[in-house]
């Protein structure tokens, strides 16, 4: 776990190689052993200085997020991490050189251990992460990362990299003075091992704890500290709306701890992070964008009785903005693609979108040319269906029109062969009434990706009566091929995604036709955790595209239609007004060319605005926001589209763009209690309508005294 070894110089050298782990990580196992190393090291008057480097390709990913939600309670919590603070001050405190020999990513605690050491050299690996990303999971760094980064680098220069949990390259970290050299890889040890050899008394003392020492830049009650916290705080509750604890709860480390000494500072910070650590954000956001992610990254719901498919070669039908983002993630994983439009023209302008991504790239030197020409290469444009030979799946990302989608599943299936997978991209048409035109409806399949595809990291994998498990095994393969996060979901109207993402939208459209402001409509939808207010976002996805949709859905689905309280609005904007959102430059807001968004001027006047003293509070207009999505959710699990808590929670982030600190739609029931949220539900049916009525899942629920989950 931990290798141990002296050289003839008296160099220790202190290896972490944890057994069964792709990855170093710190555990309940490896602290301790890690522990009794470097204490091996100080106590031992033959050693001279030591090395902590690591045996696996990487050096050390982190903290062990398992390992703290084992932890029992606030005091053993403490109690754990000051022991892990004063191992490090061991190590400061010693009198003997440590250096850190950095072989590759060293992130969270990984780092932690680099910062406690007096001197950091890593290898030249570009593809090396080191940081402090724990804020991105709701945690602060609880190993000293909040005083000894911003007392070596400066607290203006430390504050992003711990606010927003950037990931820098040894080259960048090396200019941003977070480590002290970058050498060849195959130098790494020996470079370490010189320094401890040349290192005097004076370089077995880190910066802090000597005398007479200042905060590069000025500490917190400085003139320009107190700029820097006054900005900082500004910007910070501007950007997260109070909703991520752990920003703020940095930030006060930092100031804190940064007005006292080392010693006192990581006594704050092990305070800040058991607050961190005990909060409902915290819970919530390692749940599911630690674990939840991660497993649906490790495909856990794959059909285990299949081997895995490796594809060679896909096809592509329809080069539009969907399509031609489906061609360049595809040829990015290696993969050879055949981009089909109907004319060779389109089928061109599809291959210049990845034109165009991979010239960003190599412009901002993430890629060399020839590595983007290589790619570019693999996306092969025809008009020609017989060019999708050979091809393992096809997807087809053309018009959401039943007819076009049937008659090139025909086209297609004349060509490939008899067990490859044909996929439709489809968003809202039902998979099992499109495998209608398929003559082997085992082998279709809904692969519905989001735009951009090139940026959005989910795929809702969509299962028709038909779909065989196969067929679903080797889908999740292409897309964890492709690096993107599978959910798993079952036939249904919209699916899941698209059906509980309109929730948003229509509420915050049924408020407006209400008469409530649409200024505290969106502002709420921010303040709530969105990325974007419901308004907005309904100009984003195109009034009218809002439109057709509902007026295909009245007309599959007839008398069984339930007419939504935003019907009306939407219909106004579109057939009367004209109004159909940003891609014409004018719907709930205007689009100036050139200028900054704003709000239709004339938007009251067409929806009369309920006098001042009869507008709803902020936490209402958010309740309304934000539970009507869990609702429909919970009717999902419900009626079995989506059949996980899990799948739901990381579908309703990634997909949607969910308020991840409330963990994803079910987890806001489970943190809310599901006995609270069904009253509350309860008490905005009787006074908004029966669409946030409970449905039956929860009830039972709440009357069993079931959770969704443990934690």
């Amino acid at each position: 776990m931990i290798d141990y070894s002296v050289d003839s110089d008296g160099i220790a050298v202190i290896s972490w190689n944890m057994p069964d782990r792709s990855m170093n990580v710190l555990n309940n196992d490896s602290i301790p052993a890690f522990a009794e190393a470097v204490k091996k090291a100080t106590e031992d008057n033959a050693v001279k200085g030591a090395v902590i480097t690591s045996g696996k390709p990487d050096f050390i990913a982190g903290a062990d997020l398992e390992m703290l939600q084992g932890w029992n309670g606030a005091e053993e919590m403490f109690e754990n991490g000051m022991e892990l603070q004063m191992m490090f001050r061991a190590i400061e405190t010693s009198g003997k050189p440590f250096v850190a020999a950095i072989n590759g990513t060293a992130l969270g605690g990984g780092f932690e251990i680099c910062l406690a050491c007096h001197h950091r050299i890593a290898a030249d690996n570009p593809k090396a992460r080191i940081g402090l990303p724990e804020v991105k999971v709701g945690l602060l760094p609880g190993g000293g990362g909040t005083q000894r980064l911003p007392r070596l680098i400066g607290i203006q220069a430390a504050l992003p990299l711990l606010l927003e949990g950037t990931h820098l390259n040894p080259a960048k970290a090396l200019k941003a003075g977070a480590i002290h050299a970058v050498v060849p890889a195959d130098e790494l040890l020996a470079a370490a091992k010189k320094w401890v050899l040349v290192a005097g008394p004076e370089d077995a003392v880190q910066p802090w704890d000597k005398k007479g020492f200042r905060i590069p830049g000025g500490a917190p009650m400085s003139p320009n500290g107190m700029m820097t916290f006054t900005a900082g705080n500004a910007m910070l509750r501007e950007k997260t709306n109070g909703n991520f604890p752990a920003a703020l709860n940095i930030m006060s480390c930092v100031y804190e701890g940064c007005c006292v000494n080392i010693d006192n500072g990581l006594k704050i910070e092990t305070r800040y992070f058991v607050k961190t650590c005990s909060s409902p954000e915290a819970k919530n956001m390692i749940r599911s964008l630690f674990f939840g992610i991660g497993n649906a990254n490790k495909l856990a719901s794959r059909p285990k009785e299949f081997p895995t498919q490796k594809f060679t070669k896909v096809g592509v039908l329809g080069a539009g903005m969907m399509g031609a983002g489906i061609a360049y993630a595809t040829a990015m994983a290696g993969i050879d693609v055949v981009l089909i439009d109907r004319d060779q023209a389109a089928a061109d302008g599809g291959k210049a979108y990845s034109e165009k991504l991979l010239s960003k790239a190599v412009g901002r030197k993430k890629m060399d040319q020839a590595k983007a020409d290589a790619i570019l290469s693999k996306i092969t444009t025809t008009t020609d269906y017989a060019s999708l030979d050979g091809a393992e799946l096809v997807i087809e990302a053309v018009f959401e029109d039943r007819e076009i989608k049937a008659d090139v599943t025909a086209k297609s299936e004349a060509v490939i062969a008899s067990d490859a997978i044909f996929a439709s991209n489809t968003s809202t048409l039902p998979i099992t009434g499109l495998a209608e035109a398929s003559e082997r409806p085992a082998n279709f399949i809904g692969l519905h990706f989001f735009s951009p595809v090139d940026k959005m990291p989910l795929v809702e994998i969509i299962c028709g009566k038909e779909t065989s498990q196969e067929t679903l095994a080797r889908s999740m393969d292409y897309v964890k091929a492709i690096r993107k996060t599978p959910i798993v979901v079952n036939d249904s109207r919209g699916f899941y995604t698209s059906r509980v993402f309109g929730t948003y939208v229509n509420e915050g459209i049924a408020m407006l036709a209400e008469g409530i402001n649409p200024a505290l409509i969106d502002n709420a939808g921010k303040m709530a955790g969105m990325p974007v207010g419901p308004l907005a976002l309904a100009d984003e996805v195109a009034l009218d595209l809002i439109y057709k949709i509902r007026n295909q859905t009245k007309v599959d689905l007839g008398d069984k239609y339930i007419p939504s309280p935003s019907d009306d609005a939407v219909t106004k904007m579109v057939e009367d007004l004209g109004r159909v959102g940003k891609r014409e430059g004018k719907g709930f807001y205007d689009y100036p060319e050139g200028g900054k968004k704003h709000l239709w001027k004339d938007l009251a006047a067409q929806f009369p605005q309920l006098p001042e003293e009869e507008q709803p509070s902020v936490d209402e207009v958010i309740k309304r926001l934000i539970f009507i999505q869990s609702v429909e959710t919970a009717r999902c699990l419900e009626e079995n589209v989506v059949t996980t808590p899990e799948d739901a929670d990381v579908g309703s982030i990634l997909g949607w763009g969910f308020a991840p600190s409330r963990g994803g739609a079910i987890s806001q029931i489970h943190t809310t209690g599901i006995a609270t949220f069904i009253s509350e539900c309860d008490r905005l049916a009787q006074a908004y309508g029966a669409r946030f009525t409970p449905p039956q899942l929860l009830r039972g629920m709440a009357e069993k005294g079931e959770q969704f989950y443990t934690a």
